[in-house]
């Protein structure tokens, strides 16, 4: 009688050991899946953001570079010719290089990403390379918010002129310049808003892995 309990409960711990390796097994397969499916749209999202960083600093500096004008403004009667090229700036000349710099990384980037997705691989295979991508995103937003905050310097300047000093708003008469000052700047912060969204991406797949 004695064997035949202690049979009975060798074989109900052996059933309750063989669910509970299920059950692990169930929650290891279900968790899997739902960190490959999240990765895959973090993947996708970084592709997304990788793109629109590129095009963002891309228009930067296109608008940028061709922001020049000559035209002519009075001042106490007289008339002056005003000639404005936005490489006569340090300011805006600073823009111009960070901005060419976020646009090649955002390329080369965009090229590996897109490789990876066609493969069906992960677009950040390993640690190393998710902290050189945080590292190189940060000091890329930096730079870019840096530069467009000294270019929007020079361009309210040429709006406003200079505090007590009887200087005129050169933007009346060079509107052309002053815009494409402006909505250059406007691109350089935006690409400033995706490196800081793909920073925190970075930070997702560190946490993950």
């Amino acid at each position: 009688m004695a064997k035949a309990t202690e049979h009975k409960q060798n074989s109900q711990t052996v059933e309750v050991t063989k669910l509970d390796i299920r059950d692990v097994i169930t929650t290891a397969t279900t968790y899997g899946e739902v960190n490959r499916h999240g990765g895959k749209r973090n993947d996708v999202a970084m592709f997304v953001l990788r793109a629109m960083c590129m095009a963002a600093s891309a228009a930067a500096v296109s608008l940028m570079v061709t922001a020049r004008e000559t035209s002519m403004t009075s001042l106490y009667g007289f008339e002056f010719q005003l000639h404005a090229v936005w490489s006569l700036s340090d300011s805006l000349i600073y823009l111009v290089a960070v901005s060419s710099a976020t646009v090649i990384y955002s390329l080369l980037q965009l090229i590996l990403s897109g490789t990876r997705l066609m493969r069906r691989s992960p677009v950040i295979p390993t640690r190393t390379q998710a902290w050189f991508c945080f590292a190189a995103d940060q000091i890329l937003g930096y730079a870019m918010v840096s530069g467009g905050s000294a270019a929007l310097g020079v361009t309210n300047m040429n709006r406003t002129g200079i505090r007590h000093m009887p200087l005129p708003n050169f933007c009346k008469s060079l509107g052309f310049f002053c815009d494409h000052l402006a909505i250059s700047v406007v691109f350089a912060l935006l690409a400033f808003l995706l490196l800081a969204a793909s920073s925190i991406l970075d930070v997702l797949h560190l946490s993950r892995n």
